[in-house]
C-alpha cells in the first residue's frame, strides 16, 4: 500500500530495516521493498560490524550517488562531484563483519533455541498477562525477545527483581520518541500525541538473549517473571 501511494505521487520510499537482517516476506527478502532499505550493523544487532550499517537500493543510480556521498563526494583524485560526508566502513569493522557472517548459521540456531525456551516457559501467561510480538513475515531472525506487560508498574517490578539477581533486561523501545524534547524542537517545540506508541513503549521489555545463553539462566529469568505477574 505504501509503494502504491508512492508511485501515484512520484515519491521515494525509504524503509528502516535496522532489525531485518535475514528476514523474508512473501517468499523474498524484506529488503526488496521500497527504493532503499537501511540496515543497522550496530553491536546490539543480530549481525554486526561493531558499528555501521548498510543501504540496499533498488536503482543503481541511487547506489552510485550514495557511494559518492559516503566518500566526501569524491569521484577521482582531483574531482569532487557533490557534497558528501565520511561514512566509510573501516577495515577493522569489515573484518569483524566477515567473522560474524561466518558464524551466522550457528548464531541464528542458538538464538532460535533461546527464543523457544522463553516462549515455552511463558506461553501459559500469553495473552492475558503477557503479549509477544506478532509476526507476519515468512520467518524471524530471533534478534530479540520483547515482552509487553499489562502495565508499566508490572514491568518495573519485574525489571527491578531481575536486576537484583544481576539480569539486565532493556527497555529497548522506550521512551516513545514523540515525547523526547529534542525531537519536539524539530516540530516547532510542539510534541505530537501518539497514544498507542506511548502506551506500548511504557510496557515493553526485551529479555536477555544471546546465542549461547545458559538454559539455567533463562529458567531463573522466567521464574522471576512468573512470580511477579501472578503475585
Amino acid at each position: 500500500a505504501i509503494d502504491a501511494a508512492a508511485r501515484k505521487n512520484n515519491l521515494k520510499v525509504i524503509y528502516d530495516a535496522a532489525h531485518a537482517f535475514g528476514v523474508n516476506y512473501k517468499g523474498k527478502s524484506l529488503l526488496n521493498y521500497g527504493d532503499a532499505s537501511i540496515l543497522s550493523f550496530h553491536a546490539t544487532k543480530l549481525f554486526h560490524t561493531i558499528e555501521g550499517g548498510a543501504i540496499v537500493f533498488k536503482q543503481k543510480e541511487d547506489l552510485e550517488r550514495a557511494k559518492r556521498m559516503i566518500n566526501f563526494g569524491i569521484v577521482g583524485p582531483d574531482s569532487i562531484a557533490s557534497i558528501g560526508i565520511n561514512a566509510k566502513m573501516n577495515e577493522f569493522q569489515a573484518a569483524m563483519g566477515l567473522c560474524v557472517l561466518d558464524e551466522m548459521n550457528s548464531v541464528t540456531e542458538g538464538r532460535n533455541q533461546s527464543w523457544d525456551r522463553y516462549f515455552i516457559g511463558l506461553k501459559n501467561f500469553i495473552p492475558h498477562s503477557l503479549k509477544l510480538q506478532e509476526w507476519t513475515a515468512d520467518n524471524q531472525n530471533f534478534g530479540y525477545f520483547p515482552v509487553v506487560f499489562n502495565s508499566e508498574e508490572q514491568l518495573l517490578k519485574v525489571q527491578s527483581a531481575l536486576r537484583k539477581e544481576n539480569f539486565f533486561p532493556r527497555r529497548y523501545f522506550y521512551p516513545s520518541l514523540n515525547t523526547v524534547d529534542a525531537y519536539a524542537e524539530q516540530n516547532g517545540g510542539k510534541k505530537q500525541i501518539m497514544p498507542i506508541s506511548e502506551d506500548i513503549s511504557k510496557r515493553i521489555l526485551c529479555l536477555p538473549m544471546y546465542a549461547d545463553i545458559d538454559d539455567i539462566i533463562q529458567t531463573e529469568i522466567i521464574e522471576i517473571i512468573k512470580y511477579h505477574i501472578t503475585e
